[in-house]
Formats: C-alpha cells, sequence, structure tokens
C-alpha cells in the first residue's frame, strides 16, 4: 500500500466519513433495491425480493417521514412518475428555526404528484410533530375510503430514523407535554434508542404497528432506513408497520430501572398502571392478521456504510480494521478505548501496525450531569482528546501521526449545528493555547464548545440520510 504522506490527517477521515454517507444515501440505496420493468416493480433487499404488478392498482399513495424522508421519497416518486396519486412527506425542522428549505427540483416533483411537505420536531416532539400525525392519519382515512369504494390502494411507506418524533400522535388520555417530558427524562438519563421507542410505542397512537393498522386493508410496502443498531424493524422509527414484541410490563421496567417513575407526568403513571393492568390496549403482535397486506422491508444499514468506508480507507492507503457495527455504552468510556488503541498501535503494532484506520458504528448514550451543549460524537471525541492530553511525553510525541473522528450520518449531533468532531493534536495544541481544560468541559458535557473553540468539529450540514454513528480512527506510519 503506497499513503500520501502530503495527506491531511483530518481530511482522510472526513473523506472515509463521507463515503460511508454516501453509500446509504437514498438514491443510491433505491438505485439498488427498487427496479420498475414496465408495470412491474421489484423490490429486494438483498435477500428476498417482492413483485407488485402496478396495473392491479387504481391508486398509489406515497409517505415518508424520519430524517431521510425528502430524498426517499423523491426518489421513489421519481421512479413510479405519474402513477403515484397522492402523499404526504414529515421532514425534520431545521436547527435554526429557520423554514424547512426545499429545492425547486423537489418543490416540482411533489407539487406535480399532489404530495405535501411539512415539517416537525426532533429530538422532542412538537405540536408540528401532533399536526404531522393528525394529517397521516388523515391520509390513511382517505385510503380507506378508496379501498371501500373498489379502488385497490398501493401505499409507499419510507420510513427512516428520527421518525418517532416526527410523528407524534398521543394515546388516548395523553398530551403532547406527557410525551415530551417522558422523552426528555430518558434521553437526560441515557437510555438507549430501544427503551426510548419501547416507551413512546406504548404512549402513541400511531406506533408500534399502528400505522399498518390506519392503512388496513390497503396493500402497504414499508421501506426502511435504519438507524439502530440491530436493524431490528420494531425498534426503527419505534416500529409503525410491523407487530411490536415489547409489552407495558417492559415499559415499567424501563421506568424502574432509572428512578423515573415519581418523575414521571401523572397522565403517563396513569396509563400505565392501566396498561398493566389490562385495562389499556396492547399494541399489535405478532400473527395479528393485519399485517397480511404489509410488508416492511430493511433498504439501508450502518453496516453498509460501515463497509463503504473500509474500501475508502484502503483507497487511502491504510491497512483496514473494522471493529463492527455495534459500538454501545457511555459515548467517554468508548473515548478511552480508542485512545487505547492508539497507545497499542504506536507501541506494540497492535492489533495492526501502522499506517491504520480502524472503523467502527453504532449509537452510543450521553449520560446528561453538567449544563452543556453538545452531542454523543462530540463527546466521545473529547474524552479521546482528553485522554491524549495524558498521555506520557514520548507518546505525546507521536500524535501528529493520529486523527479520531466520531461522528453521525445524519450530520447532526445532539442539539448542534455539527455532525461530530476531530480529535489530534491540532486541537490539544489549540485547546492549550485558549486555556481550556478538556477534563472540565468534559465534566459540563460541553464538549460542542470546545470544540467550537478549537475549531475541530465537522459540520456537514443535514445529509439526508442516518443510519448510527461512525468512528474512524487513522494512525499514520512514519514518513
Amino acid at each position: 500500500m503506497t499513503q500520501s504522506p502530503r495527506s491531511s490527517l483530518r481530511g482522510d477521515a472526513e473523506a472515509i466519513f463521507r463515503a460511508a454517507v454516501d453509500r446509504v444515501m437514498p438514491e443510491r440505496l433505491f438505485s439498488y433495491c427498487l427496479s420498475l420493468e414496465d408495470s412491474m416493480l421489484h423490490v429486494s433487499d438483498g435477500e428476498a425480493e417482492k413483485k407488485y404488478d402496478l396495473s392491479r392498482f387504481d391508486k398509489i399513495a406515497v409517505t415518508a417521514f424520519g430524517k431521510a424522508s425528502l430524498p426517499m421519497a423523491a426518489s421513489i416518486v421519481s421512479l413510479l412518475g405519474a402513477r403515484v396519486t397522492r402523499g404526504l412527506v414529515v421532514a425534520k425542522a431545521p436547527e435554526d428555526g429557520r423554514p424547512l428549505h426545499l429545492s425547486s427540483a423537489h418543490r416540482d416533483l411533489f407539487s406535480a404528484r399532489s404530495i405535501r411537505v411539512i415539517e416537525a420536531g426532533h429530538p422532542v416532539p412538537d405540536q408540528r410533530s401532533v399536526a404531522a400525525s393528525k394529517e397521516m392519519l388523515d391520509l390513511a382515512a382517505q385510503v380507506r375510503a378508496w379501498e371501500s369504494e373498489g379502488r385497490k390502494t398501493l401505499v409507499c411507506i419510507l420510513i427512516s430514523g428520527g421518525g418517532s418524533a416526527l410523528l407524534s400522535a398521543p394515546a388516548e388520555g395523553l398530551i403532547l407535554e406527557d410525551k415530551a417530558a417522558v422523552t426528555k427524562l430518558l434521553l437526560g438519563c441515557g437510555a438507549t434508542i430501544q427503551e426510548i421507542n419501547t416507551v413512546r410505542k406504548h404512549l402513541s397512537a400511531i406506533k408500534g404497528g399502528l400505522l399498518a393498522r390506519a392503512f388496513a386493508p390497503a396493500e402497504t410496502l414499508a421501506l426502511v432506513l435504519s438507524d439502530v443498531m440491530g436493524d431490528d424493524l420494531d425498534v426503527i422509527a419505534s416500529g409503525p408497520t410491523v407487530p411490536d414484541t415489547t409489552t407495558w410490563r417492559d415499559v415499567a421496567s424501563i421506568f424502574e430501572r432509572f428512578k423515573l417513575v415519581e418523575r414521571l407526568p401523572e397522565a403517563v403513571v396513569r396509563a400505565l398502571r392501566g396498561g398493566l393492568a389490562g385495562e389499556r390496549p396492547e399494541t399489535p403482535k405478532p400473527g395479528d392478521g393485519l399485517f397480511s397486506a404489509c410488508t416492511t422491508m430493511l433498504v439501508g444499514t450502518n453496516f453498509q456504510a460501515i463497509q463503504e468506508a473500509e474500501r475508502k480507507g484502503r483507497d487511502l492507503g491504510y491497512s483496514t480494521l473494522v471493529l463492527g457495527t455495534r459500538l454501545t455504552g457511555e459515548a467517554r468510556e468508548i473515548g478511552k478505548l480508542f485512545s487505547g488503541f492508539v497507545q497499542d498501535i504506536i507501541i506494540h503494532g497492535i492489533p495492526a501496525k501502522a499506517p491504520l484506520c480502524i472503523i467502527a458504528g453504532g449509537e452510543t448514550t450521553v449520560t446528561l450531569k453538567g449544563k452543556g451543549v453538545g452531542g454523543r460524537n462530540q463527546e466521545m471525541a473529547l474524552s479521546v482528546l482528553n485522554e491524549f492530553g495524558h498521555f506520557p511525553v514520548a507518546l505525546r510525541n507521536d500524535l501528529h501521526r493520529v486523527v479520531f473522528l466520531s461522528a453521525g450520518t445524519d450530520g447532526n449531533d445532539g442539539p448542534t449545528d455539527a455532525a461530530g468532531a476531530f480529535a489530534d493534536i491540532e486541537a490539544l495544541a489549540r485547546a492549550r493555547e485558549l486555556g481550556l481544560n478538556a477534563a472540565s468541559y468534559l465534566a459540563e458535557n460541553d464538549s460542542y464548545h470546545f470544540f467550537d473553540k478549537t475549531g475541530a468539529l465537522l459540520r456537514t450540514g443535514p445529509t439526508g440520510t442516518n443510519v448510527c454513528d461512525i468512528q474512524v480512527l487513522i494512525v499514520r506510519g512514519y514518513t
């Protein structure tokens, strides 16, 4: 392998990350999994294939919600063209408070097919999320009306991460503020996305298979872009089109584990008690006949992104090592793991000798203890940098060969405008010049302001996809 000594380490890490993101962009994914031959739509997830003879349908409706909703909807509408009758796209509202901006191409495409585009709040749902759910359920009612009139309908549902917050329909007896309060509590105590969505499904009138019920008896095709480890379809966006395997007992266990019961809104406590007593309905379970007309297929994953990152790393001249796609735990603790790799690579040449690029994916958590601003990727990078600062002098002299990057594939890490951050000798030196103490910022969960001041944030803007996070550690060889 040959490696250019003049290439920027940050540039290489960013190029590897961007290659991973590009691999899971909806237009590229759909080019692999969807094809149209005359009136026959072929759909494949790489293992199974399903065919739809579109001539059998009088109507086709397209719905999309999640961080990748716009490009996902644009891709399938471009493919199906004039066959699309109506649709609804729910996108994440911009962080800066400005109205959602549509390109002229998207605006013309959606307008021509009577597809309405609206925005809603994320990660905490807002009133726009409630309004979006109402519009989605209104569309479902229209589909049921077409079916009752004998007009056979195919519904294409495009789901990506973030959909849980963007479609928020509080269950009976609950209001948005109840659900928002619970979401904030779970996010703040370090709950996993699986745990958060288990709770969301039981406090919703649309999640946990209930969206499939709303569109029944129409035939439904759901295409899913996974933002959760393990790619469990009943977890992604809270599984609106698949059976739910969790129960009210699971919800109670989550609240008990994080000692949240006494902090919950009273309406949620009443709902929990009703669910445990069998007085509130459970979500539809496996074997429910309503899913017979609903096909849900996984089309994009973190694994696909990691594979592309590895290819790009090799193209740049590095040996590559993939740790996996299921990195979990506290972000700051995982940061210590990566700093340990750096020491072993430099001193012992393990797990492999430099030039080496280690790649991982997954989704870590942050338990909030301070009052700062940041995200799990920035917190992990700050933890790595903090460890760098405590390396022995001989090792610190080798940090000019090292860069670590952790970033979210959606381009949005926590409530910030950054995708993630770099940890390297440049950031360490800049922090010392400014008198910034990494440990103090870490204690306050204030990674964003630390990296903003040191110029080590990665800002990509919203990418249009979402398959968890990517970590890239590069240790260059001696040149």
